[in-house]
């Protein structure tokens, strides 16, 4: 398995259905972290806050393992978030992990 950063652009408006959606986005990354193929995941502030849910999110980012990067795209396709429409768009690229070692 190699690693791959999913990196996920909100659609403008977008929190509420975050809100409703999060349930069901958080189950499938404890899967992966399960599984020990979840490097880190977690949502990008829209403003550097301390309530950062206030101003919403501008996006997602989550490091994992899979075998290719089609993998990679085919499991972040199934995103409850994509199905929400929270994720205006989603890129997929290699990661190369270097630290922690």
């Amino acid at each position: 398995m190699k690693w791959y950063l999913i990196l996920a652009h909100d659609a403008p408006g977008s929190l509420s259905a975050r809100q409703e959606a999060r349930p069901a986005h958080l189950a499938r990354l404890e899967v992966l972290q399960g599984e020990q193929r979840l490097l880190a995941a977690g949502p990008l502030p829209a403003s550097d806050t301390e309530a950062p849910a206030i101003a919403g999110f501008s996006g997602s980012a989550i490091i994992a393992a899979f075998d290719s990067i089609d993998e990679a795209k085919a499991w972040a396709d199934l995103d409850p978030y994509v199905a929400a429409g929270v994720y205006d768009h989603v890129e997929i690229k290699p990661f190369l992990k270097v630290f922690p070692q």
